[in-house]
């Protein structure tokens, strides 16, 4: 799907907020989803508040980690 540039922001936002949901249901805390996934808390942290775009590699341990679909990272646009 092409997001405009102007668009990112809201993207990026909602991209966050879908992956905290989805850590929330399966009762991660942002520490739990970050050893799972091999990634620094805080980079756990910048993706859930949007305020940082990430690679695809990034996108597919997040859901091997959550043990869900790529897709349901991208639901709700």
């Amino acid at each position: 799907m092409y997001v405009p540039y102007y668009r990112n922001d809201k993207f990026l936002k909602q991209f966050g907020k879908n992956l905290r949901e989805l850590r929330i249901q399966k009762g991660y805390t942002q520490e739990d989803l970050a050893f799972e996934s091999e990634l620094d808390l805080t980079q756990i942290g910048r993706i859930e508040r949007g305020v940082t775009n990430t690679s695809i590699s990034i996108v597919c341990k997040l859901a091997k980690a959550l043990k869900i679909n790529v897709k349901q990272l991208f639901e709700n646009y």
